[in-house]
């Protein structure tokens, strides 16, 4: 058998580990409706590196803190629920960043599909990266993810950083390999008047989308200030103060460029 024969049968077949993975949780949700198909149990982990300026939960950056937890003991309480499951329910990760704990996403992920769970992953993709070990824990997880939920926060690299303190190089090569590996993805898009509502930048990103073979829904997530009391209660400064939501116009215009078509 070849290296790469071994490496595929592995990423097929995630192995069980020896010992209990520990994921760090911030909280979850029993009835989550819009983050992925059908009603889910959706687990908020702890922990992101990115900044984005109108985070409405900053609670979960911080990389310590969350309550421990193993896989087999978030299962057990998500299952609870599973009776309420139609229309292709089941379990969401989201965060803070959840690919910052890959190793218990994958086990959490893996005994759901032993059950036949259906699963999604919401992610900004900002840990993605084709260097080792993360790569190979990443095809693992792919074999066990049913839907990646990406949010694109900004098509231009120079902007992204000054929204969310990262690059977005690669987390469009993420998308990239999402495509060519065949993985469903829903896209999304926060709204912010003033710095993502550019319609160069807007059509920008349509272009990008257009290279994807995979994108099963694109979403735009009009900004909000429902987070700010959380920034305050913290000592963070919150810069976007002076920023409103979008105008229906503005929304209307961002899903045209992007090819968003919705029952009136």
């Amino acid at each position: 058998m070849t290296r790469e024969q071994r490496t595929t049968d592995t990423a097929v077949c995630p192995a069980k580990p020896k010992n209990p993975i520990i994921g760090y949780i911030h909280s979850t949700e029993s009835f989550g409706a819009v983050d992925g198909p059908g009603v889910r149990f959706i687990v908020f982990m702890q922990g992101c590196r990115m900044r984005c300026r109108y985070c409405h939960n900053p609670e979960t950056w911080a990389l310590t803190g969350g309550t421990p937890r193993t896989a087999e003991d978030v299962l057990a309480q998500a299952l609870k629920y599973k009776s309420y499951w139609k229309n292709g329910g089941g379990i969401t990760i989201s965060g803070g960043e959840a690919l910052l704990q890959i190793d218990f996403v994958i086990e959490l992920f893996r005994l759901a599909k032993e059950k036949g769970i259906n699963t999604a992953l919401d992610t900004s993709g900002n840990p993605f990266t084709r260097s080792e070990p993360f790569f190979h824990k990443f095809q693992r997880l792919c074999a066990v993810t049913d839907l990646f939920i990406l949010d694109i926060k900004e098509i231009n690299d120079i902007k992204h950083r000054d929204l969310t303190g990262q690059t977005n190089v690669n987390i469009l090569d993420m998308a990239r390999y999402l495509s060519d590996t065949g993985k469903d993805m829903w896209i999304r898009h926060v709204l912010v008047p003033g710095i993502t509502t550019n319609t160069d930048d807007l059509k920008g990103l349509a272009e990008f989308l257009k290279t994807l073979k995979t994108v099963k829904r694109t979403e735009i997530l009009p900004y909000h200030k429902l987070g700010v009391p959380e920034w305050e209660r913290l000592g963070i400064p919150y810069t976007l103060k002076d920023t409103e939501p979008p105008t229906t116009e503005e929304i209307e215009t961002a899903e045209s460029i992007l090819g968003i078509h919705k029952n009136k």
